[in-house]
């Protein structure tokens, strides 16, 4: 579809990526406007009035999380949130492969905005192009005098590291991902305080993805109305979303909010492959409850798709097609979670690895009558009962599953095999 692109830029600009390109293209002239035309605070309205929600998952009101920095004198940190391990989410990773410098943009301007001194990108472990970009764009914007001491004659000074990870799912979670930045193992921290509070070093810290940021040059070089005259009052703006499955044309797709579901599939991603047709589709990440096709005129923005029953999350929109086995899907997820979870609190350490067990079971075809209620009453022992939201995320598409797809699961049950003909486990050696 022919459109203009504000976040994905790299889509019509060739070699974005490179300083002088993107400079050609505008490049860090919101930055200089940000530093010429607004005070922090000023800067901070700007984002109120915006209506800019975090893109991480929680979608929480940005300009809001900023002014939840106490006003002590203590050295305040933003860290950029960029270990993208989400299932069915790669919008992130594009953005910092091809167009580093945007990120690096909307990180100073968010920095002067809460009076930052020092700025981190985190990593993932396994985004080695996209360290690797990073670490070189820092380096120009340090040559050109937009990082360092002194910005652009402005006063303001600020420093800018990358740090990479080691590759954990849990490091997502933004406590989790400062202990790691702090040097330690990679757990999360129980809140309250939350990092506006304390954060990295114990200093008050604000963490956002690396979406929500790279929308900031945007937005002050367009205006706050601008922004709110996408998408709806309370989900206004632009959204990435990660289409996957067996559609035509998988691949991240940059809409205003509240556009159809059914437009993202069917005219973006150009619709199902031949011989395919939706079974159900996962909107937001492999951590959200599933919606049906007769949920495909669901408009694209937070509150609509939590009144459809799922969450916007992430915007990794999985497009599960008819030929998938649901019970084969919900182990395949589920298991992912049990590998990913750091074990502090029992009820995900134990309750992912037990219905991992039964789903195994199931798949084997050596289930028994009782395992489908216990797998659900697992389930509830996890639900809302751990430090972070990875124990509830296990269980998100599972439940879904079961309430929507309750035949196939108690068909591997009842007939102990797949009724489609799927396979993962010889019942001879489990």
């Amino acid at each position: 579809m022919s459109q203009t692109y504000y976040l994905l830029r790299n889509r019509e600009i060739e070699n974005i990526d490179q300083l002088d390109v993107y400079r050609a293209h505008g490049g860090y002239e919101a930055l200089k406007k940000a530093l010429a035309d607004y005070e922090p605070d000023a800067l901070v309205d700007l984002v109120k009035r915006s209506g800019l929600r975090g893109r991480g998952g929680a979608g929480f009101p940005t300009g809001v999380k900023w002014g939840f920095l106490p006003k002590d004198g203590r050295p305040r940190y933003l860290v950029v949130n960029s270990d993208e391990a989400e299932p069915g989410t790669f919008k992130d990773r594009e953005l910092i492969e091809h167009n580093p410098h945007q990120l690096i943009e909307g990180m100073i301007i968010s920095s002067y905005a809460i009076r930052a001194g020092q700025a981190y990108i985190y990593c993932r472990g396994e985004f080695l192009q996209g360290y690797e970009q990073l670490r070189r764009a820092v380096k120009e914007a340090y040559a050109s005098g937009f990082l360092g001491q002194n910005i652009l004659g402005s006063g303001y000074s600020l420093d800018l590291f990358v740090y990479r990870g080691a590759g954990a799912y849990i490091c997502g979670e933004e406590s989790a991902l400062l202990e790691s930045l702090e040097g330690r193992r990679g757990n999360p921290r129980l809140k309250p305080p939350f990092p506006a509070v304390a954060g990295l070093y114990g200093m008050p810290t604000i963490v956002n993805n690396v979406e929500t940021i790279t929308n900031l040059p945007p937005i002050v070089t367009y205006g706050a109305e601008w922004y709110t005259s996408m998408g709806t009052e309370k989900s206004p703006g632009l959204k990435i979303m990660s289409v996957s499955g067996k559609v035509n044309r998988p691949g991240n797709y940059e809409i205003p909010l509240a556009t159809p579901l059914s437009t993202l599939i069917n005219q973006y991603a150009g619709g199902m492959q031949q011989d395919r047709s939706i079974k159900c589709i996962i909107p937001g990440g492999s951590s959200v409850p599933l919606l049906m096709p007769d949920q495909l005129d669901t408009p694209l923005d937070y509150e609509s798709v939590l009144k459809a029953g799922s969450m916007l999350g992430s915007g990794g929109c999985i497009v599960v097609d008819d030929t998938v086995c649901i019970v084969k899907a919900s182990h395949r997820l589920v298991k992912f979670y049990r590998e990913e979870s750091c074990g502090k609190c029992t009820p995900c350490r134990e309750g992912t690895y037990w219905m991992t067990d039964i789903l195994e079971r199931m798949e084997a075809g050596l289930a028994g009558d009782h395992d489908l209620e216990l797998l659900m009453d697992v389930a509830d022992n996890i639900n809302g009962k751990n430090f972070c939201p990875l124990g509830d995320a296990s269980i998100g598409f599972l439940v879904s599953a079961v309430k929507h797809f309750r035949d196939e699961f108690e068909a591997h049950v009842r007939e102990h095999r797949c009724p489609l003909g799927a396979k993962v486990y010889d019942t001879a050696n489990y």
